[in-house]
């Protein structure tokens, strides 16, 4: 019993160094987005004429791609309209209009959105061995803490553009870093992707998100209701159902 209670007081101890980021939070520059899909910076972009610089900067549509990367670019302009997404994955999912939840403890920090979608960052082990990876959809992650400071690396993450529409196409080398920590009422990531197959040097940008006032809990959907279209703009949107 004596041992038991010292392990629970250590916990106790952990869990009070951790910073807590409560709440449901959404990509800053996706927030106010409506059930057409389509973010408020993007409907006043349309006014303006010019696209928000910051408009889902993981998409990187300013990266420094070398040929590869632009054939992969060109490819998917080829084939995406009008293609279904499978779900938004990494990176995408962290630069949404879809909401997402932070759980922080000693051994792991999970991050989950509305569409049933995990990230596992463990913050208790190193990287795994190579020979014990394989890509997949959100790669593998492992994280430390520098202060209040979220320090997370992933790799072995599955081409993004080919499980949403709206993705880079990095390859499976691809490696991300993402430093994520609070900011006044906000929450701020900068981000460096290195992909030595479509990048001729880092991509850096930053996400940022803020609290979604609108919810009270975590919503779980599906994509069955995935109508994605392109308007006239290039831009995606969510095509109204028809119904008979």
């Amino acid at each position: 019993m004596a041992d038991n209670h010292q392990v629970e007081e250590s916990r106790v101890e952990q869990f009070a160094q951790l910073p807590h980021w409560p709440g449901y939070w959404v990509s800053e520059q996706q927030a106010g987005t409506t059930i057409g899909g389509i973010a408020p910076s993007v409907l006043e972009a349309r006014e303006t004429g010019e696209m928000p610089e910051n408009f889902m900067n993981l998409r990187a549509a300013n990266a420094a791609w070398n040929e590869e990367g632009r054939r992969r670019l060109e490819e998917a302009r080829r084939v995406n309209a009008g293609r279904k997404a499978t779900g938004w994955g990494f990176p995408m999912m962290m630069d949404a209009a879809t909401p997402i939840q932070f759980t922080i403890t000693p051994e792991e920090v999970l991050i989950v959105n509305a569409y049933s979608e995990v990230r596992f960052i463990y913050t208790d082990r190193e990287m795994p061995d190579e020979f014990d990876l394989w890509p997949t959809v959100r790669g593998t992650s492992v994280g430390h803490w520098e202060g209040d400071t979220l320090v997370i690396e992933t790799i072995m993450v599955k081409s993004p553009i080919e499980y949403f529409h709206g993705a880079p196409p990095f390859s499976e080398e691809a490696r991300y870093v993402e430093r994520i920590r609070m900011e006044g009422d906000r929450l701020v990531s900068d981000v460096t992707i290195t992909d030595p197959v479509t990048l001729d040097e880092p991509y850096r940008t930053q996400v940022s998100w803020v609290r979604d006032e609108g919810f009270d809990r975590m919503i779980e959907i599906d994509w069955d209701n995935d109508r994605t279209g392109v308007d006239e703009n290039g831009v995606n949107t969510i095509e109204m159902e028809v119904v008979e």
